[in-house]
């Protein structure tokens, strides 16, 4: 089981980026186009830089949802592969069967 604290943090992040996600776009869009005034898009950048660094959205770290474990994570089922391999063993997670020969 991962610490409940790195767990609580990335909810923290998560939340975070949900709510400045919109205000974030809006600043990159002024700051990727060519066509509006160099003093405009520096402007920008610095609004930008103000917001929380884990507002932004590569911040957020992939966790199982089942122990929070951070490494061995499977997007599609969003658990990792020891929380898979148990769930699988006992057969609580429909078509995935342990092999045996």
């Amino acid at each position: 089981m991962a610490k409940l604290s790195a767990v609580e943090k990335n909810k923290r992040r998560r939340k975070m980026v949900a709510q400045y996600g919109p205000k974030r776009a809006a600043l990159k869009e002024i700051i990727m186009n060519k066509d509006t005034p160099i003093e405009e898009r520096f402007r920008a950048q610095l609004k930008l830089a103000e917001l929380p660094r884990n507002s932004a959205k590569n911040r957020i770290r992939n966790r199982c949802e089942v122990s929070g474990r951070p490494r061995g994570f499977y997007r599609k089922l969003k658990m990792s592969r020891i929380a898979l391999r148990e769930l699988g063993s006992t057969g609580q997670i429909p078509g995935i069967v342990k092999s045996s020969w």
